[in-house]
C-alpha cells in the first residue's frame, strides 16, 4: 500500500476511531474534577478524599491485566460496550453512595472500564498507523481524551449551577456511556472497515491478535526488561505519576482554599483547554526532532508547577496563584501529550510488539496509581502543601531518568 493511500484512510477513520473515545472522556473529565468534592460532601477528611480520587488511576492499574485477554476474546467495539456498562454501573454506585467507602468502590469501576477502553483504541491504532505517523497518531489518540477533559468540567460548571448538585454532574458520564454504546452500535467497526487491517492477520484482526499477545507473559516481559523498566521505565512512571498527581491535587487544592464546586469545574476546564491545544504540536515535535524534546520539557514543567503551588497554599493571592498554576500544569501536561504510548511502541520490539507494551503500560500506570496514594497519605500525616512539594521533586527525579537513559534506549531520539 503506498503512502498517499495510506494517509487517505488514516484520515477517514477519524470519526470511527476517536468519536467513541471522545464521548467516553467527555463523560470522565466531567467527574474527575468533582469526586474530591463528592467525598467532602460524605464527610471525608482531605486525606480520605485524596484516597477516593486516586481509585481512578487504582482501578486503571488493576484493569490493565485482565483487558487484554478481555479484549482479545470478545472484541475491541463489544469490549468497548461492556465497558461503558461497567462505568455505567460504577457511576450508579457512586450516586447512591452515602459514605466515601462505597463512592470509592463505584469510582474504582469507573477506572477499570478506562483501561479497557484506553487498550482497545490502543491496540487498534499501534497496528494500522505506519510509523512515520506513529507519533501524531498517538498524540491525536491522547488529544482526545484531553479534549473529553476540557469540555467536561465545563458541562459540570453548567450542571451544578443550574441544579445545585455535585451529584447531578454524575449523570454527564452515564450520558457519554450512553452516546459511546449508541456510536459503536451505528458506525462501521475500524477493524473490519480496511483491507490493510484485515489482510495483517489470518485468524485475527490486528487488534484482537494484539491484545492477545499483550494478555500473555505480563511477569516474564517484565522480568526480561527489568533493565530498560527500571531505568527508563522509571522516568516514564514518574511522569504518568506526574499526571495523575495532578489530576488529584487540583480538584483537592480546590477543596482546601474553599472554592465553589462550579468554579473549580471551570478554571479546570479552562486548564483543560491549554492541555488540549497543544497536543498535536507535541507530537510534530517528537516526530520531527526526536521524544526527548517533548518528555524532558513536559516533565520538568510538571515539577516546577507542583513545587510553585506547594507554596501559595496560605498566600491571601492563593486564588489567582491556583487559576495561573492550573494553566502552567496543562502546558507542561499538554506538550508531553502521547509521549508515553509514542515511546512504548518505539522501544517494543517490532516482530512481537504487545507483550512489552503490556509490561510498558502496567509500568507507567503502576507509576499513575501511586501518585494519588503518596498524595493522600502525605496530606493524612503532614499537609497537602507538604504532599504536592514531594511530587514537584519527584519530577525532577523523573526528568533525570529521562535524560540519561532515553537516548541510549530510544531508537527515536
Amino acid at each position: 500500500m503506498t503512502d498517499p493511500e495510506r494517509r487517505f484512510e488514516w484520515r477517514s477513520i477519524v470519526l470511527i476511531a476517536f468519536l467513541p473515545t471522545l464521548l467516553f472522556s467527555i463523560g470522565e473529565g466531567a467527574i474527575i474534577p468533582l469526586i474530591p468534592l463528592a467525598a467532602d460532601n460524605l464527610g471525608a477528611t482531605l486525606a480520605i478524599a485524596g484516597v477516593v480520587a486516586a481509585m481512578v488511576t487504582l482501578g486503571e492499574l488493576v484493569g490493565d491485566i485482565p483487558s487484554g485477554v478481555i479484549v482479545a476474546r470478545i472484541g475491541e467495539r463489544t469490549a468497548m460496550i461492556g465497558a461503558a456498562g461497567v462505568a455505567v454501573a460504577g457511576l450508579l454506585v457512586s450516586l447512591v453512595a452515602s459514605t466515601p467507602l462505597v463512592l470509592g468502590v463505584g469510582i474504582f469501576l469507573v477506572g477499570l472500564a478506562s483501561a479497557v477502553f484506553a487498550l482497545a483504541r490502543h491496540a487498534f491504532l499501534t497496528s494500522y498507523v505506519p510509523l512515520e505517523f506513529r507519533a501524531r497518531a498517538l498524540s491525536t489518540l491522547g488529544g482526545t481524551f484531553r479534549l473529553g477533559y476540557f469540555v467536561g468540567p465545563f458541562l459540570s460548571a453548567a450542571v451544578i449551577s443550574v441544579t445545585g448538585s455535585v451529584a447531578a454532574a454524575f449523570w454527564i458520564f452515564v450520558v457519554g456511556c450512553a452516546g459511546a454504546v449508541v456510536t459503536l452500535l451505528a458506525l462501521p467497526d475500524p477493524e473490519a472497515t480496511f483491507e490493510a487491517v484485515r489482510r495483517s492477520r489470518k485468524s485475527l484482526t490486528a487488534g484482537e491478535r494484539f491484545v492477545a499477545d499483550e494478555a500473555t507473559g505480563l511477569g516474564a516481559t517484565l522480568a526480561r526488561n527489568r533493565g530498560l523498566l527500571l531505568r527508563l521505565g522509571s522516568g516514564s512512571a514518574l511522569i504518568a505519576a506526574l499526571r495523575a498527581g495532578r489530576q488529584v491535587v487540583l480538584p483537592l487544592w480546590a477543596v482546601s482554599i474553599g472554592l465553589p464546586e462550579a468554579e473549580t469545574a471551570i478554571i479546570i476546564g479552562i486548564a483543560g483547554a491549554v492541555d488540549f491545544a497543544l497536543f498535536y504540536t507535541g507530537g510534530q515535535i517528537m516526530d520531527r526532532f526526536g521524544r526527548l524534546w517533548t518528555a524532558a520539557p513536559s516533565v520538568i514543567g510538571l515539577g516546577v508547577g507542583h513545587l510553585a503551588l506547594a507554596f501559595t497554599h496560605d498566600l491571601l493571592t492563593r486564588e489567582g496563584w491556583f487559576i495561573a498554576l492550573a494553566i502552567f500544569l496543562s502546558l507542561a501536561n499538554g506538550i508531553g501529550a502521547g509521549i508515553l504510548m509514542t515511546l512504548g511502541a518505539d522501544l517494543a520490539p517490532p516482530g512481537n510488539p504487545a507483550p512489552f507494551l503490556g509490561a510498558w503500560r502496567f509500568t507507567n500506570d503502576s507509576g499513575g496509581a501511586a501518585a494519588p496514594l503518596l498524595i493522600a497519605g502525605l496530606t493524612a500525616v503532614a499537609s497537602l502543601p507538604l504532599a504536592v512539594g514531594v511530587l514537584g521533586v519527584l519530577g525532577f527525579v523523573g526528568a533525570g531518568a529521562l535524560i540519561r537513559y532515553l537516548p541510549r534506549y530510544s531508537p527515536r531520539t
